[in-house]
């Protein structure tokens, strides 16, 4: 995700790369792009559970997997660095633009850690409750819950795409 300026404001952008080299490409960003085109480039991550040797270990995941997020005030230059930069950051590397509605529910769903924790809820004759986390609050974006796999999948604000996001919810009890 890039963030580019309108107006003295922020834009975030998602810059696609390689699964499984989204740090390299984090490091290569922050080293090749100047810090008047990029204000900073970071990974949002999520709080996951993931069961294996009859254990539940809490994991850290990527929101956008195959994906870094750029922040800009300046997304004409961005571009053009972009495009500078191929031979060294690859070729065909389109940036995605995040909308403001988007940015400003990952920010809140984030924080400044740029991460998701895990939440917790219970499920109260078939309404969804979020006790505790960062998802307490925002039971109406949440579109499908995976009890088994104890993750929550998000609807975003509608921008130009409808974007999804999972986050980490354990429902500690239902009731019916």
């Amino acid at each position: 995700m890039i963030l580019c300026e309108v107006g003295g404001i922020h834009i975030w952008y998602l810059f696609p790369c390689r699964k499984q080299e989204e740090q390299k490409t984090l490091n290569l960003c922050r080293r090749c792009f100047s810090q008047e085109a990029l204000q900073d480039t970071f990974l949002l991550t999520y709080d996951c559970m993931r069961r294996y040797q009859g254990t539940w270990h809490l994991e850290k995941k990527l929101i956008f997997p195959a994906n870094v997020v750029l922040e800009s005030k300046n997304e004409k230059l961005l571009e053009y660095e972009i495009r500078q930069g191929r031979d060294e950051i690859g070729k065909s590397r389109e940036i995605l633009k995040i909308s403001p509605d988007e940015e400003n529910f990952l920010r809140f769903l984030c924080g400044d850690k740029k991460h998701v924790g895990m939440s917790r809820g219970v499920i109260f004759e078939g309404v969804t409750k979020v006790t505790e986390g960062p998802l307490k609050g925002l039971e109406a974006q949440i579109c499908k819950i995976d009890r088994h796999k104890r993750l929550a999948r998000l609807e975003t604000p509608q921008g130009e795409n409808v974007r999804y996001v999972l986050a980490g919810l354990e429902i500690m009890e239902k009731v019916v």
